[in-house]
């Protein structure tokens, strides 16, 4: 039964209980699920994912969440405390990304708080489709450009069309993406920066691009919109201007849930323009139930998140944002320098707080292989084979850049042994070392029913 998720400690519900269980008994089998699962991050050897690892945030988010958690952020009337929330965030946020040098120009600059990055992305890509209104849109984004631009693309009946980025700098060839826009083009898009390698893109160059072709440019700040503008004031070296003080840039996605140390689930999205923003609202006027009308995707929202999200931003301030940059600056350049130090292996790009490194002598992958039972949790990429790491928080804990140091010297021992013998490791976004050969769309439909249909395809007891 171990492939089934705690199947072994606590009973299986796959019909509602004939009589509720106690409140203490939930609240216990909760807290020891959650005590097991934050010890596999609270360690500081997982890539990304847990952006802030302080137990005390997390408590104070909490209870914030906790006193708007009920509340639905539809219902303004009743709860106008929803567009003080929101309206702040995305004030602090235009804030943060200089929407003062767009308003010096004339513009209007607005955002959406979304559900997360993605959801920031998808509102990008309708803005773009519904203010263009092209018979037959296209859109352009680098080869790195995230999948949820695909996904929007899919879903939204738009064409997407890639351009190559430099093997050597993993940044967007420029011309390329200028050899692909057409007179049905709405937007291009650059990473600042991308997730794979955590290189910038030439942001200036893009906007500039798309404003001599009269198209929209989206910088994709989901992953560093909220570190890479301290990492700027910081002085740290390669961080060029990405944000509305380039006159083309017209849209910015950022994550509060990742670097903003919000709960998952929220994001922003601005916008240079009002208008922009506006073209994506749904209004139905007609419908018997009443004038409806949604400023995005989403109906009804819990506060909690809008609450959060906004304690978290107020709480922190620049001050506090500024002081857990500069230690994960310093941490990821620890590491970087830790892996530069074996000649075996190769860094890609010049990243900053986020890294990928790959080898020409081995398969990059027995070096997860050999630290992903030591308590390593990395991303694997492809095209080439290389090893994701996004340094958080939890890694400038004390003695986590001695660890990596000393597990990686041992892996890339154990990999010279190896060569380029087929590893168990392999490329799975938010996955971990797990024994993928060559991974299919029939493959990845099981992953993903196995995290939804697991309990349901439950032996019966006794089988």
């Amino acid at each position: 039964m171990a492939d089934y998720p705690y199947t072994d400690r606590f009973e299986v519900h796959r019909t509602l209980p004939a009589k509720g269980r106690a409140r203490a008994e939930i609240l216990a089998e909760l807290e020891e699920m959650a005590k097991s699962e934050n010890a596999t991050w609270e360690t500081g050897q997982c890539s990304g994912t847990m952006y802030c690892g302080d137990h005390d945030h997390y408590d104070f988010l909490n209870e914030a969440f906790g006193k708007f958690a009920h509340v639905n952020a539809l219902q303004r009337d009743m709860c106008p405390s929803q567009t003080k929330f929101e309206g702040e965030i995305i004030a602090m946020a235009l804030d943060l990304f200089n929407a003062q040098e767009a308003t010096a120009r004339g513009h209007e600059p607005a955002g959406l708080v979304t559900s997360g990055g993605t959801g920031s992305i998808l509102h990008a890509l309708l803005a773009y489709r519904e203010s263009a209104q092209k018979a037959k849109p296209n859109f352009v984004k680098p080869e790195t450009g995230h999948p949820a631009f695909d996904k929007g693309c899919h879903l939204f009946g738009i064409e997407l069309r890639e351009a190559p980025v430099d093997p050597v700098t993993t940044k967007v060839d420029v011309q390329a993406v200028a050899d692909l826009i057409d007179e049905n083009t709405i937007a291009i898009m650059g990473s600042a920066c991308n997730y794979g390698y955590g290189t910038i893109d030439p942001i200036a160059e893009l906007a500039e691009l798309a404003q001599s072709r009269g198209v929209g440019m989206h910088v994709d700040g989901c992953l560093g919109g909220f570190i890479l503008p301290f990492g700027e004031e910081l002085g740290i070296e390669g961080i060029p201007p990405f944000d509305f003080r380039i006159p083309g840039v017209t849209t910015i996605s950022a994550d509060t849930h990742k670097y903003g140390y919000a709960f998952k689930g929220s994001s922003t999205l601005l916008f240079r323009d009002k208008a922009l923003r506006n073209s994506q609202y749904f209004h139905l006027l007609e419908w018997t139930g009443g004038k409806y009308m949604s400023p995005g995707m989403d109906g009804s929202r819990s506060g909690g998140n809008l609450a959060s999200t906004w304690a978290a931003m107020v709480s922190m301030g620049r001050e506090g944002y500024l002081g857990y940059a500069k230690n994960i600056f310093a941490t990821a350049a620890a590491m970087q320098a830790a892996v530069r130090s074996h000649p075996e292996l190769r860094i890609m790009g010049d990243p900053t707080f986020c890294f990928s490194f790959t080898s020409d002598v081995f398969d990059i992958y027995h070096v997860m292989d050999h630290m992903a039972p030591k308590g390593w949790r990395f991303n694997g990429q492809q095209y080439p084979n290389a090893i994701h790491m996004a340094v958080t928080r939890p890694q400038t804990k004390p003695g986590v850049v001695d660890s990596f140091a000393s597990d990686l010297a041992e892996a890339v021992a154990y990999a010279r042994t190896k060569g380029n013998e087929a590893a168990l490791s392999s490329a799975l976004y938010g996955g971990v070392a797990g024994g993928l050969d060559q991974a299919t769309s029939d493959f990845i439909v099981t992953v993903m029913n196995d995290m939804f249909d697991k309990q349901q395809a439950l032996p019966p007891e006794g089988a």
